[in-house]
């Protein structure tokens, strides 16, 4: 669908009222009759109309919220810059509403909860999750490799530790990975280990699970809401390494997404605009 074609989309109306607290109406009615029959994913540079519309209302609430704190680069001292990825969702909830969920990639001001943002397929940030205890051993065994090396004694002692960290690590990623389970329409549920055993990967990437796409796919499922339309968009200053642009749209990453999408979409039709 061309951009063209949203002034067809719309006719001003009321709005309806979200009982989803993640969930933001748009405040038009939209002619069902014109909107996509597959779900539209962005590989091009050009979103779906929806969603360049939900994209700018949540820019809008990046620009004014005052709940958190975040250096995207954009007006404030250039140092320890983090510029973010955004995405939006355009959905379908069972009471017939259209309106878009939102989602950022990593973490955002520090935290995985923020008010307007789905929340994280697993919350590896939770002070009681397995995750915290790993990571006091994993630093505990650092610090005694760290005492070793600085006193230059016991050789094989320093090796059993080093060893031991290594396996450690090696332990507690993969525990991450099967903490994180995802949906498909059909209610299907994979690990992250087992999505990337199918995809022929040896183990999944760092950070695999952690993207806008797949969250908001996931809330949307768990909540029994249709997607219509998904794209992304980076907010920010570019990191050093990147290419990416401030306000820019951008299609979901393969590396970490393709394989995860490919189990989540699974059953259902999808197109790219």
């Amino acid at each position: 669908m061309r951009s063209s074609t949203i002034s067809s989309l719309y006719q001003l109306s009321k709005p309806i009222t979200a009982k989803d607290p993640f969930f933001t109406p748009f405040e038009f009615s939209i002619d069902f009759n014109i909107l996509p029959q597959q779900l539209m994913l962005m590989l091009g540079a050009e979103p779906h109309p929806l969603c360049k519309t939900a994209a700018t209302q949540l820019q809008v609430h990046l620009h004014t919220q005052q709940e958190w704190q975040h250096n995207f680069g954009l007006t404030t001292d250039p140092t320890e810059i983090i510029g973010k990825m955004f995405g939006v969702l355009v959905v379908e909830t069972l009471q017939n509403e259209i309106g878009y969920l939102a989602a950022f990639s990593g973490k955002l001001a520090g935290g995985n909860h923020h008010a307007k943002f789905v929340p994280p397929v697993y919350d590896l940030l939770s002070p009681d999750g397995f995750l915290n205890h790993g990571m006091q051993k994993l630093t505990e065994l650092s610090q005694k490799i760290k005492e070793l090396k600085e006193n230059k004694t016991d050789q094989e002692q320093l090796n059993l530790l080093q060893v031991a960290r290594k396996k450690h690590s090696v332990t507690l990623q993969k525990e991450i990975f099967e903490h994180y389970h995802f949906l498909n329409q059909a209610g299907e549920e994979k690990s992250l280990n087992e999505i990337f055993k199918t995809a022929g990967y040896k183990n999944p990437p760092a950070g695999a699970g952690e993207c806008a796409g797949p969250k908001l796919l996931q809330y949307a499922f768990k909540h029994q809401m249709k997607p219509i339309a998904l794209a992304e968009f980076w907010w920010g200053q570019s990191p050093k390494s990147a290419t990416w642009k401030h306000g820019h749209f951008y299609a979901c990453c393969k590396e970490k997404c393709e394989p995860i999408l490919a189990h989540m979409l699974s059953g259902i039709g999808n197109k790219a605009e």
